[in-house]
């Protein structure tokens, strides 16, 4: 029996890849990367900040409400609920408005992971699609940086 007999080409989605491939290369053309970058910057940077926000009276003066939480639903083990809250409190305010100013971003979107990271392993773990979503975000920035529109870019740091 031959072996080498060639099977007929199936041209029926042709069209379809075709019409995909345009509108890809159209899209892309029309979405630069340093929009995807700006944006993923201002869209987590908001999230942690806001969440921050949350945990402060004042300018930073860590809430009682705050600490009463990491001594109950936020707890974390090795660290104390003070030194937890103030650490976390801190990190969503410094992390976020360097991502925003676009300086340290990997640095800064680093921490975010790890801390993304914490909050899933320990506090609540049943909200990973949450944390899947800010983690590919903070992934994005790590692998690329903060793109053109960034103070990284400015300074050549990135």
């Amino acid at each position: 029996m031959n072996e080498s007999v060639k099977k007929p080409v199936d041209t029926s989605s042709r069209p379809l890849r075709s019409g995909h491939k345009l509108l890809a290369s159209w899209l892309s053309r029309r979405i630069p990367d340093g929009i995807l970058g700006l944006a993923s910057r201002l869209g987590i940077a908001a999230v942690f900040f806001l969440s921050g926000r949350t945990k402060v009276e004042g300018w930073l003066t860590v809430s009682d409400g705050a600490l009463e939480l990491f001594r109950t639903e936020y707890r974390l083990p090795l660290l104390s609920p003070e030194i937890a809250a103030h650490l976390a409190a801190y990190a969503e305010h410094l992390f976020p408005a360097l991502l925003v100013l676009g300086l340290f971003t990997r640095l800064s979107a680093l921490a975010l992971l790890g801390m993304t990271l914490v909050i899933q392993l320990f506090v609540y773990p049943d909200a990973w699609p949450t944390h899947l979503s800010w983690a590919a975000i903070l992934l994005y920035l790590v692998a690329h940086g903060a793109g053109p529109v960034s103070l990284d870019r400015a300074f050549k740091l990135d």
